[in-house]
């Protein structure tokens, strides 16, 4: 296959609410396809630039966004005073895409907490997008996190919303690649504590989405790497149950970690991604293609 030459882009827009967001995009000559990248909690849009420009490669125009308090978007670090508005923000950026030529088929991949973005907004059923990928999805609570500890958190977010807590998130539970985790832990855009709003809002909102079963009629690919130690793989596999389109299917990647794009392996797990966007043979094992 041909290589394109890749265009790099960078601007900012404004959210449903009119908060300042920043967004990137890796772009080839003529794309076929869009994909719309959602990254994770703490992380932000750059740490995605190898992806970005390995599919724009191929053909495929690849647009990413940083979530409020993340990455170069405005508001407060590491704060969220409502979950909604992170669905309501990738809303607003897929009808940005959709409006820039061409018209072309736009597909969303979201990781981690991406992966629940996509997931609660794919769910409210007016997702302006042609279908939706899942990588690490945090749609299950770890065992580490105990009951108690969530209702301290919804105790503390009461009294003192903007209090800041260590996010526990542990890097060598990313990546098996270590150079992965020491760019993650140099990084100044990561950060490592949240607010105690942010934290009641995301537990809130993986209970809330995770416990969902209503059926979903867009076409699905839902990866996880079997040894994820901060997002359990049953979240994406409750999430591929409801998915009822033939084309939906379901990779579960055993020795892989948290982030399977960061893993030494992830050109096989993007190349799963281009085969099932082509229509090709769907990846497996794991689900129906």
């Amino acid at each position: 296959m041909q290589r394109s030459v890749v265009r790099r882009s960078e601007s900012r827009f404004e959210g449903a609410d009119g908060m300042a967001l920043y967004r990137r995009a890796w772009l080839p000559p003529t794309p076929q396809q869009a994909l719309v990248v959602v990254h994770g909690f703490a992380e932000h849009s750059g740490r995605y630039d190898e992806l970005g420009a390995w599919f724009a490669a191929r053909g495929m125009a690849v647009h990413a966004l940083d979530h409020r308090g993340h990455g170069r978007s405005g508001g407060p670090r590491a704060h969220l005073d409502a979950f909604e508005h992170l669905p309501d923000a990738l809303a607003v950026f897929v009808e940005l895409v959709r409006r820039e030529p061409p018209d072309v088929p736009v597909t969303l991949v979201g990781h981690s907490m991406g992966g629940l973005v996509v997931s609660a907004l794919v769910s409210r059923g007016d997702a302006a997008v042609d279908g939706a990928v899942t990588s690490g999805a945090a749609l299950a609570l770890s065992d580490g996190i105990s009951r108690a500890r969530i209702r301290a958190a919804r105790a503390l977010r009461r009294v003192a919303p903007r209090l800041r807590l260590t996010a526990g998130l542990d890097p060598n539970g990313l990546s098996r690649d270590p150079e992965v985790v020491r760019r993650y832990l140099d990084d100044p855009l990561v950060f490592r504590k949240m607010t105690t709003a942010f934290a009641a809002e995301l537990l809130s909102a993986v209970e809330r989405v995770g416990r969902l079963r209503d059926d979903l009629h867009l076409p699905l690919l839902v990866l996880h790497g079997e040894d994820d130690p901060i997002c359990p793989p049953e979240g994406s596999r409750a999430l591929f149950a409801r998915a009822r389109t033939p084309r939906s299917a379901l990779r579960l990647y055993p020795k892989l970690r948290h982030e399977i794009f960061n893993e030494p392996e992830r050109e096989e797990v993007y190349a799963d991604v281009l085969a099932w966007l082509e229509g090709h043979a769907a990846p497996a094992p794991g689900g129906r293609s």
